[in-house]
């Protein structure tokens, strides 16, 4: 099951929608959305390495722009939308605290954000929610965002080969990881953060 899932989604990701899924799933997760784009960057740039750039650009912008609502929902709509987002993502609580220290180190927090795998709709709304200088938001969120989608697609554009050799042959091994870090990563943001 797990080979037929992985050929798929190859297939799906060599496909003539597959960047309008891409760019559609790239937006909604930097303001609502909990899967990353790299879900699906990832297979598209090994399915066609010749287009890892334009892909890589695509996710950039996408983000940025989803970044943007995610910003709108939390400087407009914080009480009605982005209050349950925060509280479904386990950060309700500790907003307050951290609104009072973020537009300190906002754009920081920003690029940081951009090129982990924190939730980024948690910081776009944040930087809505407690004032950041639109501008300084978007000129960070366009340089992590674009450094970690770049950086994804080089490393797939150079060794790509390779790395969907080592993919195709190791399936299960792969899969596993993959899931251990998602939920590890979800773990680790709730407690830790």
């Amino acid at each position: 099951m797990l080979r037929k899932l992985y050929d798929w989604t190859m297939n799906q990701a060599a496909g003539p929608k597959a960047p309008y899924v891409l760019g559609s799933v790239s937006f909604v997760e930097s303001s609502v959305f909990p899967i990353p784009p790299d879900v699906l960057l990832i297979p598209m740039v090994i399915a066609d390495r010749v287009k890892a750039w334009w892909y890589a650009f695509l996710c950039t912008i996408t983000s940025v722009l989803g970044g943007v609502l995610g910003y709108a929902i939390g400087a407009l709509l914080f009480d009605a939308v982005a209050q349950p987002i925060l509280q479904f993502y386990g950060y309700a609580d500790k907003f307050d605290s951290f609104a009072g220290r973020y537009n300190e180190w906002g754009a920081w927090i920003v690029f940081i954000a951009g090129v982990t795998p924190f939730p980024f709709k948690v910081i776009t709304i944040a930087s809505g929610a407690t004032g950041l200088s639109l501008p300084i938001f978007i000129v960070a969120s366009i340089i992590a965002r674009g450094l970690r989608f770049f950086v994804v697609a080089a490393l797939l554009y150079f060794l790509g080969p390779p790395i969907r050799a080592f993919i195709e042959r190791r399936l299960g091994l792969v899969f596993t990881v993959f899931v251990i870090s998602l939920v590890g990563g979800f773990v680790v943001l709730k407690y830790v953060m």
